[in-house]
């Protein structure tokens, strides 16, 4: 295991403290647990992100895309 430094408000510190002692473990564990929460979710938007591009990748037939677009935002200066 790598070990790191890292600064924290008084505030924060004091949660992880209380935390820890409710779970009964390090603070140090706590601070793991929550880096891997926040990885996994990090993780799990970017993979439902390019499951959704892959999804929908190609489902405009109506011509090129950013002529239409182009087109629809001059009819907002009219």
């Amino acid at each position: 295991m790598v070990r790191t430094v890292i600064s924290l408000d008084e505030s924060d510190k004091r949660w992880l403290d209380q935390q820890a002692a409710l779970q009964h473990v390090p603070m140090t564990e706590v601070v793991r647990q929550a880096v891997q929460a926040l990885r996994a979710t990090r993780q799990q938007s970017g993979d439902d992100f390019q499951a959704l591009l892959a999804g929908t990748v190609g489902i405009w037939r109506h011509g090129d895309g950013l002529a239409w677009q182009q087109n629809a935002r001059d009819e907002w200066a009219r």
